[in-house]
């Protein structure tokens, strides 16, 4: 694309999700995610109820009496988006690709976290880092997010979610919100996301497509690996094909649920088929109730 056909694509990226945006604003941005630590504002008279903790001993032998210190939240958060740019995400069998709903879901969080003064950075990654954004503030670094996000070439077709995290955990040294944006076709990285959950606020955002579980009856058709190369021949036909592979996709996502569990990771899965909008600000309302 070129420079005029970005900013058009940018342009409708950002009036399509602005409604959500404007949703996640109202309240449940703020609410959901808590500066990195507290800041030191001033002291005061110790009142009876403070803390005991809290006196600051030094100014209170100055002054003759107790004085407790006052903090105050730190309001700026870092926010980090990891996008799977992988073969396999340029896959979809309806109006949009699992990569085209990605993008527009890391839109919805940049421009969240813009308007809330937040740095947002942003990592892109197959079976290798590809790119990797440092966080900054301002309009003209989320249109930059936004222009590598859609036109961004990568040069490998595998996935390496471990090394994508490993990679994070070594360059981003401050406490950040981490946004994991893939369709998750890989394994070994619990460990990792773990490590990551630890020192972050890992939040996993699971993005499938319908025909990885639900074949169409066509018959004999030949399916291909887009990440390995290899082909398949699947007899759609058979009702007992099809069954397995919707039970064998159900089985696999219920275990990465598992698996986030297990780790401290929030998970949220959705769908090319459908809105990525309710279950997006339902699962901010439930963070925000578990505050």
């Amino acid at each position: 694309m070129d420079t005029r056909e970005i900013l058009k694509k940018v342009r409708q990226i950002e009036i399509k999700t602005r409604g959500v945006v404007n949703e996640i604003m109202s309240g449940e941005y703020h609410a959901v995610f808590k500066g990195r630590g507290m800041n030191f504002a001033e002291v005061r008279e110790y009142q009876i109820g403070d803390d005991v903790r809290s006196i600051d001993w030094n100014v209170s032998a100055r002054m003759g009496h107790p004085y407790v210190k006052l903090f105050e939240e730190e309001r700026e958060l870092l926010v980090m988006l990891l996008c799977d740019v992988s073969s396999s995400s340029h896959f979809g069998s309806g109006e949009s690709l699992k990569v085209e709903i990605a993008t527009e879901l890391a839109a919805v969080l940049a421009f969240s976290a813009i308007r809330n003064q937040d740095k947002v950075g942003l990592l892109l990654f197959t079976d290798h880092v590809e790119k990797y954004v440092a966080p900054r503030k301002g309009q003209t670094h989320i249109l930059r997010i936004l222009r590598e996000l859609l036109t961004f070439e990568p040069q490998r077709s595998g996935t390496d979610i471990r090394g994508a995290l490993e990679y994070l955990n070594s360059v981003v040294k401050k406490r950040a919100i981490v946004f994991l944006i893939s369709d998750l076709i890989d394994e070994g990285y619990e460990k990792a996301a773990r490590i990551v959950g630890r020192k972050h606020d890992l939040i996993a955002l699971h993005v499938t497509d319908p025909r990885e579980h639900l074949l169409p009856d066509l018959g004999l058709i030949r399916l291909h690996d887009a990440e390995k190369g290899t082909p398949l021949w699947v007899d759609s036909s058979s009702q007992h094909v099809r069954r397995r592979l919707e039970a064998g996709f159900r089985e696999w996502q219920a275990a990465v649920k598992s698996q986030f569990q297990r780790s401290g990771v929030d998970y949220l899965p959705l769908s090319t088929d459908r809105d990525y909008v309710r279950p997006l600000i339902q699962f901010f309302k439930q963070r925000e109730r578990r505050r």
